[in-house]
């Protein structure tokens, strides 16, 4: 895929045009990852989303070179769990009319083989060609062509062994099968070793390449083969390369390894939030390029100054970017209709540092302390200057010419032997025995300026052995048919498809070659794309399965009864377990699912707070303020706490800042210093429970305790909110609007119960800087504590009961509203306002205490399951204590899973998922289908719902399936950066994405959305959502639907509609309680489901 402009575009545009349109067009292929005190997930290829899936993925692979899928060998090993079967690959064959997998290939009495045959096989079992050499030890070390493969089947095997043979051949069926095949395709093996061809003399190269039909002498064909490679070489300059990878392919040199530390050494200066004692000069009034401008010249690094070009370079740069790109790209003679490629690619060489400044000029209102708000610009102004003084230094070094797109095809035009030799040995394509040549000419000579006799000899060597059948690694597009690879690979396919040598004969030459065309026509894309579909569908089939047999059998389809208790949590996966948990315990309670931020969208200020935070999903922008106050009882301590807390902070400051940046006291201190923290290093590292409690004991006595409320009142009916000018608290309509919005959304709009708890929820852990990522993603990467507390405590006021009345909403005099959070990583619950609680309710709050109290350790000891640490079947207190361990412990790299395993969102009433066993894999979002006849709410909940289960399913999957390329690798080398970012050691890209950490244990598929409503409802909002129908039409997320009446499931095909699903005779599996099911498993498991007590509801 070309990415080069057009000539008749780039007429029409200036050069500084030219670069602005290539600079805008970099958002769609840069990281889109916030800095990760700002976390929230979001599909890692969002600028491909306009395309469908699997051509979203093929263009982002062709443009880094990073596959986004699984690599084969781990589908492999899902087959051999059972995660995949042949019933998932053959409904995978049948999602694609154009692999035609029914098709019969070859029949006889005996035999029948179909192209479903074919491509089983291949994607079982490795079908690729092999070297010579390869094919040599096999036969000699392995006896290959004597003994089936060590990969066929039992059955298959038996059945090929047991077969009658010829009469008049080997009495080995193998070896008849390999006999058979060679004559069938009119070969003889060949035993060439890749020393014989250093005795080639160029007559007998001519003679041997005569044989394959080639006409013209060596010489010319050499030549014109080394141009052409030359001029592709060359064209994808701008393309696929900058010239960065031009020299790099061609010295073995890459001046990355300079220019990167300078440029990260400007970068995190620029990005710094709160790290740095010294800033880069002016960066906030000049910018980046501005500063680093006025200050290159003072730069004391000995290596710049040891450059040539340093200081002309520095005195003819331009005062604006934009103008210096154009100048350096002009002085590289990069023709301006690849500019716009050749930037693409200079960012991508460094997408993570690109990638942050790129969100930072998107997002100018970000607070930092440095006030700095760096451009794209700025930062690829600097590379190409740098990338400039050091591609001449090398150039200068090796060729003795600058470097540029003119100079360095002058030379090498002259020089092609020289290019030959250079070009294979830095793809590391050449054998041993030529590279080791290859290296030492490149060393004793440096150019064909000297010892041209011995360049063009070598690169005479090197031709030679590129067209021999020893350097058919993977030919399988050879057109010549050798024993190494057609033969090979027939005689591996024909053992597993279980074909004896009367069936090669019979079949021929032409149909065994046809055999292989099928085989090669079952492409790497395609098997990839297979190996997914067939993945999702193993799992979709068991879920589909019980939801199904659930039907009218899940409580709270309707209140016909009142609740004891009502709480509805965060939609957040990691919830059904304690959900589930608490409903087998307390039948008469009922649990609802929502956005964790409750339809409450604010800027929220702490008591301890300096600025605002929002706490919202980060598509929106509140428009008004909430602040948290001490009571009018409490005003007192007021004073007491703010002291003491600037006390903590300046101990705090003093231990892990000003220690690093006092020249004289920072000896004295940390000589006074080393003992105390060796006895917390000590503690940390032995004991991180009773020190981590320690700590906050600590904190506790030094900041006095303030019991708060919230200002969130507005009596201002006049001003508009807006997010331009948020205004101080919410009028009593706006308080209405938004009760009644989520009361509706979630179908609570009757029957409440006498104790409604909004539960928020968040994490902790201790050293670890991905910790918003285990926030609440709908506040923005935060704690949804306070949007509970500020939602119960707007529900709880007369004057918006009194409005949400007059609306038909009718809440019990006797209900009461109270918000908590619960800490996902130690099970922790912290409530909010209690002391507001009226008598009448607290005997059911206390009782309600009681129940969660259990709940939490039977929560923790699900997951004790899925970490590999924990002790196995433990005892609940015992659960608890290590999962309480895990998030004190600095040393944890995995304090909890996040929503690793997350697969699912069902959105419809509780008597959809209620009474079966899910795993922790289920977003759950409540939804009453009976009180939308129009479908208005569930488009409402889908516009919020489905972007955000897509953000954190797709950050989820890509992460896990190339953890280096598309997440951030392992946590262990990371170090942060600025706080804003981590990188591996101290001079590396900024690593983006999720770490392995964090998707050890994820299973990658696509998000199943299932909503429970009519198909023709979902219809309509798919045709009028442009935002739903990118995500559903391009396969991002699988769209499924129960019809609320009967219970039957339809999958949404692309291109077709809603189709039913067809339900498998299969019994399901029923569970007393969830323990006896995951007790002793910790791999996935699929959903069961569980015995009901007799209840109606």
């Amino acid at each position: 895929m070309s990415h080069i402009q057009p000539d008749h575009v780039v007429s029409q545009l200036s050069e500084r045009e030219l670069v602005r349109r290539a600079i805008a067009h970099l958002d769609h292929v840069l990281p889109a990852q916030a800095p990760i005190q700002d976390f929230v997930h979001h599909n890692t290829l969002h600028g491909y989303q306009h395309l469908p899936f699997e051509e979203a993925l093929a263009a982002a692979e062709q443009m880094t070179g990073i596959s986004a899928y699984h690599s084969e060998e781990k589908n492999r090993e899902f087959y051999r769990q059972g995660r995949i079967n042949d019933d998932d690959l053959m409904a995978a064959f049948g999602q694609n009319p154009q692999l035609q997998h029914e098709a019969v290939l070859f029949a006889s009495a005996k035999t029948r083989i179909s192209r479903k045959d074919i491509y089983r096989i291949v994607l079982l079992y490795d079908m690729h060609a092999i070297s010579l050499s390869e094919m040599n030890w096999r036969i000699e070390e392995l006896a290959a062509l004597d003994t089936v493969q060590d990969d066929v089947p039992d059955a298959v095997r038996k059945a090929l062994l047991d077969a009658p043979r010829q009469h008049n051949t080997d009495n080995n069926p193998v070896r008849q099968l390999w006999l058979s095949l060679c004559h069938v395709l009119e070969l003889k093996q060949e035993a060439l070793h890749p020393e014989t061809l250093l005795d080639f003399s160029l007559e007998q190269t001519e003679q041997w390449l005569c044989t394959h039909g080639d006409t013209d002498t060596y010489h010319q064909q050499t030549q014109a083969s080394a141009r052409a490679e030359l001029d592709d070489l060359l064209s994808d300059v701008g393309n696929g390369i900058t010239l960065r990878g031009l020299v790099l392919a061609l010295s073995g040199k890459d001046i990355l390894d300079s220019v990167r530390p300078q440029l990260i050494r400007l970068c995190a200066s620029a990005l710094d939030e709160g790290v740095a004692a010294w800033q880069l000069p002016e960066c906030s009034r000049l910018g980046l390029y501005g500063a680093w401008r006025q200050t290159a010249r003072f730069d004391a690094h000995p290596y710049l100054h040891e450059l040539s070009d340093w200081p002309q370079c520095i005195a003819e740069l331009p005062e604006d970017a934009i103008d210096n790109i154009v100048l350096q790209l002009t002085h590289l003679n990069v023709p301006p209709e690849r500019w716009e490629g050749y930037l693409r690619r200079l960012a991508l060489e460094l997408p993570g540092w690109a990638g942050m400044i790129n969100w930072r000029q998107q997002h100018p209102g970000y607070y930092t302390t440095n006030h700095v708000v760096p451009q794209l610009a700025d930062y690829l102004a600097i590379r190409l200057t740098l990338d400039r003084l050091w591609l001449n230094q090398i150039c200068r070094e090796i060729w003795k010419c600058e470097a540029t797109l003119a100079t360095l095809p002058h030379y090498f035009n002259k020089n092609l032997s020289e290019f030959i030799v250079r070009r294979q040995l830095y793809r590391r394509a050449l054998p041993e025995y030529l590279s080791q040549q290859a290296q030492l000419l490149c060393v004793r000579a440096g150019s064909e300026r000297q010892y041209r006799h011995e360049w063009q000899h070598l690169a005479d060597l090197i031709d030679i052995w590129r067209r021999s059948p020893l350097a058919e690694l993977s030919t399988e597009k050879s057109p010549f048919i050798s024993v190494n690879n057609q033969c090979w690979r027939l005689f591996r396919l024909s053992q597993h498809l279980g074909l004896t040598t009367e069936d090669i004969e019979q079949l021929g030459k032409p149909a065994l070659l046809m055999l292989l065309t099928v085989l090669d026509g079952f492409d790497l894309k395609q098997r990839r794309q297979i190996w997914l579909l067939a993945y999702e569908r193993h799992y979709q089939e068991d879920l589909f399965l019980v939801l199904r047999a659930n039907h009218k059998r899940g409580r709270w389809a309707k209140r016909t009864t009142r609740p004891s208790a009502q709480i509805v949590f965060c939609m957040d996966e990691r919830e059904e377990s304690f959900r589930r948990h608490l409903e087998e315990l307390d039948p008469t309670l009922e649990t609802l699912g929502a956005a964790g931020f409750f339809g409450v969208a604010m800027n929220y200020k702490g008591l301890d707070d300096n600025r605002v935070t929002p706490l919202c999903p980060i598509i929106v922008t509140p428009a008004h303020e909430v602040q948290e106050q001490p009571r009018i009882d409490a005003a007192r301590n007021i004073n007491r706490h703010q002291g003491g807390l600037k006390r903590f902070l300046r101990i705090l400051n003093l231990i892990h800042h000003g220690l690093r940046r006092h020249l004289v006291l920072s000896q004295l201190l940390m000589l006074v210093l080393a003992p105390v923290a060796l006895l917390g290093l000590l503690a940390k590292s032995f004991i991180p429970t009773a020190q981590y409690s320690l700590v906050v004991r600590l904190m506790n006595r030094m900041v006095a305790a303030v019991q708060t409320r919230l200002f969130f009142i507005s009596t201002d009916n006049e001003t508009a909110a807006t997010p331009e000018q948020p205004k101080l608290g919410f009028t009593d309509v706006e308080q209405v609007d938004r009760i009644a919005g989520f009361l509706r959304n979630t179908g609570l709009t009757y029957g409440f119960s006498p104790i409604i708890i909004l539960m928020g929820h968040g994490s902790i852990s201790q050293n670890n800087p991905h910790l918003a990522a285990y926030d609440c993603g709908a506040c923005s990467g935060r704690h949804g504590g306070p949007n509970a507390r500020l939602f119960a405590a707007m529900a709880n006021r007369p004057e918006v009961r009194a409005g949400l009345a007059a609306r038909g909403i009718h809440i019990s005099e006797d209900s009461w509203f109270i918000g908590a959070e619960h800490n996902t990583c130690i099970e922790q619950i912290s409530w909010f306002d209690t002391d507001d609680i009226p008598e009448r309710n607290r005997a059911a709050y206390v009782a309600l205490i009681a129940q969660l109290t259990h709940i939490q350790h039977l929560s923790a000891h699900e997951r004790c399951r899925r970490l590999a640490s924990a002790p196995r079947n433990p005892e609940l207190k015992a659960a608890l204590s290590h999962i309480v361990e895990r998030g004190a412990d600095f040393s944890q790299a995995r304090p909890e899973l996040g929503h690793a395993t997350n697969a699912c969102a069902v959105i419809g009433r509780r008597s959809v998922s209620q009474g079966a066993f899910f795993d922790r894999r289920m977003f759950l979002i409540s939804y009453d289908p009976t009180q939308d006849p129009d479908g208005k709410i569930v488009e409402g909940i889908l516009l919020n719902v489905g972007p955000v289960g897509a953000g954190i399913n797709l950050e989820y999957y890509f992460s896990t399936v190339n953890s280096d390329g598309l997440g951030c690798g392992t946590k262990v080398p990371h170090n942060i950066v600025g706080l804003f970012g981590v990188m591996e050691g101290a001079s590396s890209d900024l690593r983006t994405g999720l770490p392995s950490q964090m998707t050890e244990i994820h299973e990658a598929m696509r998000l199943q959305l299932i909503v429970e409503a009519k198909t023709e409802i979902l219809e309509q909002i798919y045709a009028r959502q442009p935002t739903l129908r990118e995500l559903i039409a391009g396969g991002w997320i699988l769209l499924r639907t129960i019809d609320p009446d009967s219970g039957e499931i339809f999958m949404f095909e692309r291109g077709i509609g809603f189709v039913p699903w067809q339900a498998p005779s299969k019994e399901v599996a029923i569970i007393a309680k969830s323990p006896d099911y995951y007790r002793d498993k910790s791999l996935p498991i699929p959903p069961v489901l569980i015995q009901q007590p007799e209840l109606a509801h």
